[in-house]
């Protein structure tokens, strides 16, 4: 089979399956099946596809067609212009996340500060933070055993092992230690929405990064909390939160002598992260 015709079956494999990005997302197998530049497949499509490589892909289109991440079958994704290994134990990063990033780099850019990063996952909102402020250094807690394992690969794939420190424990036992920065997209899904989520969320992506609780705000409330203990006077706390809890959020953080710096609205116009500064 030519690349074309591999394409179009793929395409139509998975729209049948009701993938929206089916045209795409078949190119994009392609392009892991042969290790080449989905472009360069695109210019060369009569290129005849042998039998091997089209069982691998087949592969793919069935983990695809069964609402698996793409991030998942890549074993990657793209964040801040980096790839990011990414796995079934973390979190896939999301482009919302890019403009807390973002915001926070202007804010300090070229200063020099500690940085502690709450459920770190993949590492790639702190990694992406110190690649940029090339004076600083952090340390980044997971619960997860295994979401740390893949957040040091990542350091170590972007060179930044030496400015960063790991930790498999709870954020609450961080002590001796005060930062500039702390960090944290924490689980913020109501429970009784988690059943409502998308397939592609709800069967792969790892629960514990995604529950927040009765109300959503569990692990916000214990990072706002921990957070006055462990950030120096005038510190910053910068949070992803969900749609609509932006009133609560705001709330928990004057009643813990938080001033609200400013707030972040997602591509949609929904509020979807929150840096404070603690009094």
């Amino acid at each position: 089979m030519k690349a074309l015709e591999v394409i179009k079956f793929g395409s139509n494999l998975l729209k049948e399956k009701k993938i929206p990005s089916h045209i795409l997302d078949s190119e994009i197998l392609l392009s892991k099946t042969l290790n080449k530049p989905r472009e360069e497949i695109l210019i060369d499509l009569d290129k005849n596809i042998d039998k091997k490589k089209i069982f691998i892909f087949k592969n793919y289109l069935n983990r695809r067609s069964r609402n698996e991440p793409i991030a998942y079958i890549l074993g990657e994704k793209e964040f801040w212009s980096k790839k990011f290994k990414v796995t079934k134990d973390t979190l896939i990063p999301r482009p919302e996340t890019e403009l807390l990033v973002e915001r926070l780099l202007k804010r300090f850019k070229e200063k020099k500060i500690s940085i502690l990063d709450i459920g770190t996952g993949s590492g790639c909102i702190i990694l992406s933070l110190l690649s940029n402020l090339k004076k600083s250094n952090g340390i980044a807690v997971d619960v997860s055993k295994k979401a740390i394992s893949i957040a040091k690969k990542n350091a170590f794939y972007h060179k930044l092992s030496s400015k960063i420190k790991f930790f498999n424990k709870s954020f609450e036992s961080v002590f001796g230690k005060k930062f500039d920065l702390i960090v944290s997209n924490p689980p913020y899904i109501e429970r009784k929405d988690m059943r409502n989520l998308t397939d592609d969320i709800k069967k792969y992506e790892p629960r514990v990064a995604l529950d927040g609780g009765n109300d959503g705000l569990d692990l916000i409330k214990k990072v706002i909390y921990k957070s006055k203990y462990i950030l120096k006077v005038k510190g910053t706390l910068a949070l992803e939160i969900g749609n609509e809890q932006i009133k609560k959020v705001s709330k928990i953080l004057v009643d813990n002598n938080f001033r609200i710096i400013e707030v972040i609205k997602d591509y949609k116009r929904n509020v979807r992260s929150v840096i404070a500064c603690y009094k």
